[in-house]
């Protein structure tokens, strides 16, 4: 089982609205089939028939993960949450793009949330985890990104140093097909509100599209 801490100096500045729903799973990493990419799909045509771009910073949790960024010292419209870039796709008349099952069903439940989710192999990881602030320097190598600068970010570390954030994750703990354990963590900048309901939905999503075998869940405070 992961153990996963929130810092208390993140909490503190973030006045504790900072809430974790975490999942970890035994999976099959796949192309996603053609049911979930028809979920995808329907949920993308409403988002884009109900929100105009000027909206999207208005979405509840994408608000508060902006302020939280702005709070930290992290320019939120330069390194953007990563439900705030989702969404942004979609309403811009743009589908997203297609990796595998699980990348696919971490997008899905972005974009249902609009609360960051965070995939990652968790034999790629330590079980001792702790969501912290990037400091002045810091950086990792983002999927597809090149460098992503860490300074001022809210991260995940472990014992080998930082390997994901909420707004682009590190190779180093990336799924790919080889992925067999799954550790997916919903990052709330806005309290607990619906976050079962979230994390319900996901694990109903990777059992049904990933063969998942639930291990373990929780929510971290």
């Amino acid at each position: 089982m992961i153990n996963i801490k929130i810092h208390d100096y993140l909490k503190n500045i973030l006045c504790n609205k900072i809430v974790i729903g975490s999942i970890e799973a035994a999976v099959k990493v796949k192309e996603s089939d053609d049911m979930l990419t028809e979920e995808i799909s329907l949920l993308s045509d409403k988002i884009a028939s109900q929100y105009k771009l000027p909206d999207v910073l208005k979405i509840a949790n994408i608000r508060a993960a902006r302020d939280a960024y702005k709070k930290l010292g992290k320019d939120p419209s330069r390194y953007r949450v990563s439900s705030e870039s989702l969404t942004r796709r979609i309403v811009k008349g743009n589908k997203l793009y297609k990796v595998n099952n699980i990348v696919d069903i971490n997008n899905l439940i972005s974009i249902y949330s609009f609360h960051s989710v965070c995939a990652y192999d968790l034999d790629k990881i330590d079980s001792k985890i702790y969501f912290t602030i990037g400091s002045e320097g810091e950086c990792y190598k983002g999927i597809g990104k090149g460098q992503v600068n860490l300074s001022n970010m809210p991260v995940f570390e472990d014992g080998r140093g930082k390997f994901g954030s909420t707004t682009s994750d590190s190779i180093r703990a990336m799924v790919t097909e080889d992925t067999k354990r799954l550790l997916m963590n919903i990052v709330s900048f806005n309290g607990d509100k619906n976050l079962e309901e979230y994390m319900d939905y996901c694990k109903k999503l990777l059992i049904k599209y990933a063969e998942g075998k639930i291990i373990h869940t929780q929510i971290i405070k």
